[in-house]
């Protein structure tokens, strides 16, 4: 009887997992579907349009923030994204955490570390 409890409950956990891995492929493929020639003519001209703001001279902590956040989500995606997906909101504290977890298991750097911080808190 404990033998099959404890059979069941490994199937339970790898169908799980499988469901998991299935949703994972399933954003990028959608993601990747989503990169089509006119989705990257949008982006670029918004981009365009966030240079051109971000050269006011008002606006230039704000447009640093926004760089730091850019570049954190590429880090994100480059370290992490090979077998996470972005996380819901949490605490500053519970990312900082599970950031420095990962960094020795996937030796990231102290600098893509502080970025992939900001991308996620903020």
């Amino acid at each position: 009887m404990k033998r099959s409890w404890i059979l069941l409950c490994c199937l339970f956990l790898m169908g799980i997992l499988v469901r998991a891995t299935i949703a994972q492929d399933c954003a990028k493929a959608e993601k990747s579907t989503s990169d089509t020639p006119s989705a990257r003519i949008a982006a670029a001209s918004s981009t365009a349009t966030h240079d051109s703001a971000s050269k006011l001279p008002a606006g230039g902590a704000a447009s640093d923030e926004r760089i730091a956040r850019v570049e954190g989500e590429k880090r994100f995606r480059t370290n992490c994204g090979r077998c996470h997906m972005p996380p819901h909101k949490f605490p500053p504290r519970v990312i900082a955490t599970a950031i420095r977890h990962m960094r020795v298991r996937a030796m990231i750097t102290d600098e893509d570390m502080r970025l992939i911080l900001k991308y996620m808190t903020e």
